[in-house]
């Protein structure tokens, strides 16, 4: 059974606290905009609001790095679940629009740690040829908390005030603090490695690196196509959350109703193949992989603009996330495999802060197209960027150590 590759029981409980976060991320994501929009919000608003929660991302993302290095994984991953826990429930009690935006700044912030943290634990876990196969159950369980998340929002809605549902996520981000901090391992000991990935000298026990001091600039150069995918599924997830639907009723008919569940296809297609994907991925090469994943969401963007079937368009959808949602896992694997372990923190840093980038840039750049544009000049330049990184991973394809094979 391939769950048995995975041995350390590390790996498993990371897993637990990311489903269980998943499950507060998908209760209060499901109702920000609901409650908002009750609260007096207008639209501009709501959207800007989702620029601060971006923000905190950038900001934390940097420093991360050596945050991790100074105080561990494990700690930093504590102290940001406690810390996201007290964020969201402070979100219902934030009454003034720059309260809200403070709030949502620290969600941000906090969620950076979260990630972070968690993608170096596993990283630092995870053999050369094992890395995809456990970042995409990674994924996996962050997007089943997504999907059972609004599921259990809209039941607290029907018994109880929305605000209730903001507690919840604040309990259930607390809880998975509590299990982190009773059962995670301290960190795998860092071991310093020569460039090529080979192991420094040893004195005494101690490994020494050859080469210890490596800039940013160069962990940068090293991870750039798994920079540019992250940033490019940023970009595109941050775009399609907040237009498709809009371009769905607006250009195309479809009921509002309808819309709902064009996102539960996306996270259907992303869960039957992204786990598939990771195997693949570690078999055959992340880079090579990605783009072909890459050429497939290409064709499925441009078929928005042609499907006028509903139930084409979902197809559509459904093709769309098992492809350009599985590009996250892969990317993540790649900057893992190409990275020396001592690295893995700034790396898994820097990665994410291109993750935030293409979240703050998508939204604002989408709607300007969508308003002054209209709706298919938006889906084209998705489709573009996305023909900018199939060209980009033909350009570097050497960047994957199994096209060096």
């Amino acid at each position: 059974m391939q769950l048995r590759r995975i041995q350390d029981p590390n790996v498993w409980l990371i897993y637990a606290a990311i489903f269980i976060l998943g499950l507060a991320y998908g209760v209060s994501l499901a109702l920000v905009g609901l409650y908002l929009d009750g609260r007096g919000f207008d639209k501009e608003d709501i959207g800007s609001l989702a620029v601060w929660f971006a923000m905190g991302i950038v900001l934390l993302s940097l420093p991360m790095g050596h945050l991790i290095r100074r105080f561990s994984a494990r700690a930093t991953l504590i102290a940001s679940l406690f810390g996201y826990a007290a964020a969201v429930a402070a979100f219902p009690l934030a009454n003034t629009y720059t309260a809200i935006a403070a709030v949502r700044m620290l969600d941000g912030a906090f969620s950076v740690g979260i990630w972070v943290s968690c993608e170096t634990i596993l990283l630092s876990r995870a053999g050369r040829d094992n890395k995809a196969f456990i970042t995409s159950l990674y994924a996996m369980a962050l997007a089943t908390g997504y999907v059972v998340g609004p599921l259990l929002a809209r039941a607290i809605v029907a018994m109880a005030p929305m605000q209730i549902a903001f507690f919840t996520s604040g309990v259930l981000a607390t809880a998975a603090g509590v299990l982190v901090l009773l059962r995670l391992e301290a960190d795998v000991p860092e071991v310093h490695e020569a460039p090529g990935g080979s192991p420094g000298e040893s004195s005494g026990g101690v490994t020494i690196a050859k080469e210890d001091v490596t800039t940013k600039g160069s962990i940068l150069w090293r991870i750039k196509a798994a920079c540019f995918a992250t940033f490019a599924y940023g970009y595109f997830q941050a775009s399609t959350v907040l237009f498709l639907p809009l371009y769905l009723v607006e250009q195309k008919g479809i009921a509002t109703d309808q819309t709902i569940l064009v996102p539960a296809f996306f996270a259907a297609g992303m869960l039957l193949f992204t786990n598939v994907a990771g195997r693949i991925g570690d078999a055959w090469g992340h880079l090579k992989l990605m783009r072909v994943l890459a050429i497939i969401g290409f064709f499925m963007i441009l078929g928005f603009v042609f499907l006028d079937s509903f139930v084409a368009m979902c197809v559509a959808v459904f093709i769309a996330g098992a492809a350009l949602a599985s590009i996250s896992p892969l990317s993540l694997a790649l900057q893992g495999t190409v990275t020396r372990s001592h690295e893995l923190s700034r790396a898994n840093a820097l990665y994410n802060v291109f993750y935030a980038a293409g979240m703050l840039l998508g939204p604002p750049i989408s709607s300007w197209i969508f308003e002054n544009r209209g709706g298919i000049p938006m889906l084209y330049h998705l489709a573009v960027l996305w023909a900018v990184f199939i060209l980009f991973t033909v350009v570097f394809r050497r960047d994957d150590p199994r096209a060096q094979a």
